[in-house]
């Protein structure tokens, strides 16, 4: 196991050196910093994050995101006064000699043109050079359409033999846009299907695409499955429609509209107010969770408020098998339940927790 001392390095290395130099989602980022993802070395990074918290060298956003302090940020661009002026001298010979290349390349230019002027029969028309350029763009032109073409839709290729384009995106932002999304796949949706729930409508945080062809849906996996969308990071998995399934849809967005979850909690719209409580009741609905939530961490989070669990159930996409980010809690009792339920909105794994009375 890593020392507690290394590890917190190993953290500050490693936010040094992500893409912004100062941030990085916290799963993310323990991958990234432990060999093994055991229980014991989990709960070490746990410990090294909140001892760096304490100490004011990071913050952890509500979404996740782990951020360095700006005084750890400042003592990272902090370099010996011999580093700089080696670094501004080495920036002036570089001018220089950028500037000695120009004067070389003016006086090559007019040994260049008295060749070309004795050379003039030989040098191809304006007319010839964008007729040229007409034949390139008329060959694009063409090979688009051929990438186009219906019979090569599903053609099996590289990272994709089956063919495959439609694919399941989860994690999604609950505010979400199919133009946002759209442009976040290279603009390769034909259509899209949001999933949300079957009684209240209200989003998942997951859809169902269509791409042009199946060297689209490859290049997704390939390039784009795991990345950051407005902060978060996105799963795609291939997702082929079942037998007698109406795919595609006849619309090109469906279930929810353009805009996945108008008006939802999720975007930071305030904690959403708890419908009546059904006599007796000791079952709460949970939503808006992290995907790192597992059985130990919910029992904890509700016996802050001395609220013991009898029992919970995740619930998870039938389709993919992805958890949905939402679950059921049942209580011994409906005391129990009173007092869990005094928790809605509360920050669990950098999340505002969604909680519901159900029977």
């Amino acid at each position: 196991m890593t020392s507690s001392t290394d590890l917190v390095s190993s953290i500050i290395d490693a936010l040094r050196a992500s893409d912004n130099g100062k941030s990085m989602n916290l799963k993310k980022l323990r991958s990234s910093v432990l060999t093994e993802e055991d229980k014991a070395s989990k709960k070490q990074f746990k410990e090294a994050v909140k001892q760096l918290e304490k100490d004011e060298r990071v913050s952890l956003s509500s979404d996740g995101e782990l951020k360095l302090s700006k005084s750890e940020r400042k003592s990272a661009d902090d370099e010996p006064a011999e580093k700089k002026k080696k670094s501004k001298k080495e920036k002036k010979q570089k001018k220089e000699k950028k500037s000695k290349k120009r004067k070389d390349a003016a006086s090559s230019d007019d040994e260049k043109e008295s060749k070309k002027q004795k050379k003039q029969d030989e040098t191809p028309e304006d007319d010839d050079v964008e007729e040229s350029y007409g034949d390139a763009e008329n060959n694009n032109e063409e090979a688009g359409a051929q990438n186009d073409d219906p019979a090569d839709k599903n053609k099996p290729c590289k990272n994709n033999p089956q063919g495959i384009t439609r694919l399941f995106i989860g994690n999604l932002p609950f505010a979400i846009t199919e133009t946002t999304l759209n442009d976040f796949l290279n603009g390769s949706i034909t259509h899209l299907k949001w999933i949300t729930d079957k009684e209240t409508g209200k989003f998942y945080g997951s859809a169902f695409a269509e791409l042009r062809n199946s060297k689209d849906a490859a290049k997704c996996m390939q390039e784009i499955n795991g990345t950051q969308l407005m902060g978060r990071p996105i799963k795609l998995n291939y997702a082929p429609p079942k037998d007698l399934e109406d795919w595609p849809p006849k619309s090109r967005v469906i279930t929810g509209g353009k805009v996945a979850n108008a008006g939802g909690q999720a975007g930071g719209k305030g904690i959403k107010a708890m419908s009546v409580k059904p006599e007796g009741c000791s079952k709460l609905f949970i939503g808006n969770l992290s995907y790192e939530i597992d059985d130990e961490g919910i029992t904890k989070f509700f016996m802050t408020v001395d609220a013991e669990i009898k029992a919970v159930r995740w619930l998870f996409h039938q389709d993919s098998g992805d958890f949905k980010g939402v679950g059921y809690v049942d209580f011994w009792n409906t005391d129990a339940c009173e007092k869990a339920a005094t928790l809605n909105g509360k920050n669990l794994l950098g999340r505002p927790i969604r909680i519901d009375w159900a029977e």
